[in-house]
């Protein structure tokens, strides 16, 4: 690992990879690391990216935070030996993002376009497909099954098919009433 000191460009960010469910651990040991060996000013920003979903639980919003790159951790530093080092020998780490063991440091569009998407936190919702087996939660068919027959253009609204004495009924709802069922 001699050429990573010429590999130095100042402060980038660089991407390791963790094991699954290790991010948060790697970012705890690292940032003690950090502080205990006075290294804040090659190592200055650590970033799991992040983002906030919005899911339906019996008619509620429930919101649920979720990693967008599982297995990978954010890293700003200055590449020298020392840091390679410190993030490699972290536990948890299997090596940093590039070919063989050569870091790559992302560009500064892709850092930028990344750290705002964590920033702002995006809001994602259940998706209904029709033909979807649902159940009816709340309202005047509560406890109903039935299956989509369409989704409005803005995926909040949408119509279940139920059946009912002798035929099938469709009822328009908006999606926070219903959850999807298992075939």
């Amino acid at each position: 690992m001699s050429d990573i000191n010429e590999m130095n460009e100042g402060l980038r960010w660089y991407v390791a990879h963790t094991y699954s469910g290790y991010e948060n651990k790697v970012k705890t040991n690292l940032e003690k690391i950090i502080e205990n060996r006075g290294l804040k000013n090659v190592i200055t920003d650590i970033r799991i990216p992040t983002e906030t979903i919005v899911e339906f639980d019996n008619g509620k919003e429930k919101e649920v935070e979720t990693k967008i790159f599982p297995s990978y951790v954010l890293i700003k530093m200055e590449m020298t030996e020392e840091t390679w080092h410190v993030v490699r020998n972290i536990r948890g780490v299997t090596g940093f993002v590039g070919p063989g063991s050569k870091p790559v440091p992302l560009t500064e569009e892709e850092a930028a376009a990344i750290i705002k998407e964590t920033a702002e936190p995006t809001v994602s919702k259940i998706v209904f497909n029709v033909g979807d087996s649902v159940k009816i939660i709340d309202g005047a068919f509560r406890g109903f099954d039935g299956k989509v027959a369409a989704v409005s253009d803005d995926s909040d609204e949408i119509t279940v098919t139920v059946p009912t004495v002798g035929f099938d009924f469709p009822v328009t709802l908006d999606k926070k009433f219903v959850e999807k069922v298992s075939d």
